[in-house]
């Protein structure tokens, strides 16, 4: 049977596991968003501290997917949680982390300190400079570390599918066991056009946020 052949009769399956992998990374890249642009704002203000939390956070990358999921394995069972969607999403909230943090803090340090003097000279505070000059500017490269962690990650996802997580790396897990390759090639077309069309989405808000006068 073709490849062709074998995607057409499981697509619903194809569907239900290409929901199922946006689901896990959209939960841990909003945690890392939540967790990340804050961080990379704030240690702005303290090189020091930003200086270690960039170390920890490449540290964290350069460690193996499947080295990270299978840590996961003994430290969450103590709770419940040895397999499964949990340790994914916290790997690869870990991984997310890095890029966007790096990206939020370059954003912000190269902000033209002219515009935060104008906007200092203003009366503006502290935290009206911050929201309504520093980020405004600072959304595109912001957003490309969003970027960077969604592409990444999408990838990443789908080796969690051996610590029972599911997703699209299920077609890719089977395939080896079965020694199939219409499921393996199923299951690297859909991880690669997923990554594809979640940066062009991500492309299409960052413009949206971006200031008409730095859209150019």
């Amino acid at each position: 049977m073709p490849t062709w052949h074998f995607i057409i009769q499981n697509l619903d399956e194809i569907w239900f596991r290409t929901l199922e992998h946006i689901y896990l990374v959209s939960i841990a890249i909003g945690l890392a968003i939540l967790a990340g642009i804050p961080i990379g704002i704030s240690i702005t203000r303290y090189p020091r501290i930003a200086n270690i939390v960039m170390y920890i956070g490449a540290i964290i990358m350069t460690i193996p997917s499947i080295a990270l999921f299978g840590m996961m394995i003994p430290l969450l069972s103590k709770f419940g949680y040895g397999i499964g969607y949990v340790p994914a999403v916290i790997a690869v909230l870990l991984y997310s982390l890095l890029p966007i943090i790096r990206n939020s803090y370059t954003a912000i340090n190269n902000v033209d300190p002219a515009l935060v003097e104008a906007a200092r000279g203003m009366g503006m505070s502290t935290w009206q400079r911050l929201y309504q000059v520093e980020i405004p500017i600072s959304v595109p490269i912001i957003m490309a570390g969003v970027r960077a962690a969604v592409v990444l990650n999408i990838g990443i996802m789908a080796i969690a599918t051996y610590i029972g997580a599911g997703g699209l790396g299920i077609f890719i897990s089977r395939g080896i066991a079965q020694t199939d390759p219409r499921q393996l090639i199923t299951g690297a077309i859909a991880v690669s056009l997923l990554a594809i069309i979640a940066d062009y989405l991500l492309l299409y808000i960052q413009k949206k946020l971006t200031p008409v006068s730095l859209r150019a």
